[in-house]
């Protein structure tokens, strides 16, 4: 059993629960769902810990009796289970914390819909699973880094999209998450300066305009990010990053490409945007 210590918030709070997110797998599952429902209670100080591959009974009460110690000593843990095995989800159930068992509570119930029972396999989600699946999503981060703020214009041709912004509006990350969780093969392209004299997108991406998506920001934010990496610069200064959005939504406009602002947005929120836009589904 290996344990990881997630985003703290009031750390050394003694009020502050501590929020357990327990997996026989990784624990992605479980931090992305209970962290889902705790973002509809704002302000409260938590204290996160995940601990993955629970996979046997003696783990399950190993990590009862931390969650049971913590319980004793304080405000009760809220844990978060995904856990799919029912001999290790019978003994989470038992800690004192308010237990969510975020899987077995759907079990029967699909069960039912579809007719059959449950493998009983952890780790389907997040493991190789599908191998050809799996191959696909590395082929497409392969992609994501060779084809990163236009280092290679060498096979665009398979890109599936091309997002295209001025630095700094979170086309890498997106285009990384893209190819890691829906195995997109996105290609990303700067806009600088020089492609703003005219409104038609820069040349090699004309042969493939309707493969391009735009991101924007606004230009209070984009200053601030540009800062951190270059204080002081005309490259970071409101003036230039307001030129450098203004004219990239002028060219949005102008070639028909979708675009989104970024200024607030997730990389999660974003990539959904572009897949459901551009009607990209792996």
């Amino acid at each position: 059993m290996t344990e990881t210590q997630t985003d703290t918030v009031g750390a050394g709070n003694p009020s502050a629960p501590t929020v357990f997110f327990l997996s026989d797998s990784t624990g992605i599952t479980a931090e992305t769902l209970g962290n889902t429902l705790l973002t509809q209670f704002p302000g409260h100080p938590l204290e996160r810990r995940t601990i993955p591959f629970i996979t046997t009974v003696e783990q399950a009460h190993e990590v009862v009796a931390v969650i049971d110690q913590l319980a004793a000593a304080g405000p009760r843990p809220i844990v978060f289970s995904t856990a799919v095995s029912q001999d290790v989800r019978s003994v989470l159930a038992r800690s004192r914390g308010h237990f969510f068992d975020l899987i077995g509570a759907h079990l029967g119930q699909l069960e039912d819909a579809l007719g059959s029972s449950a493998s009983g396999q952890p780790g389907q989600a997040h493991g190789v699973g599908d191998a050809v699946r799996y191959q696909s999503r590395m082929a497409a981060v392969e992609y994501a880094i060779e084809h990163d703020d236009g280092q290679s214009l060498r096979a665009l041709e398979r890109a599936e999209l091309i997002l295209i912004a001025p630095s700094r509006c979170g086309k890498t990350p997106t285009t990384m998450y893209l190819a890691l969780q829906h195995g997109i093969l996105a290609a990303n392209f700067p806009l600088v300066e020089e492609d703003f004299a005219s409104l038609s997108l820069p040349k090699p991406l004309l042969p493939f305009a309707n493969k391009c998506f735009g991101l924007t920001s606004q230009p209070v934010r984009l200053s601030q990010i540009r800062q951190e990496r270059r204080p002081g610069s005309t490259y970071a200064s409101l003036n230039q990053c307001t030129f450098e959005l203004r004219n990239a939504e002028d060219m949005y406009r102008a070639n028909n490409v979708p675009y989104v602002n970024s200024a607030s947005m997730s990389v999660e929120e974003i990539s959904a945007t572009v897949l459901q836009r551009m009607q990209l589904h792996h």
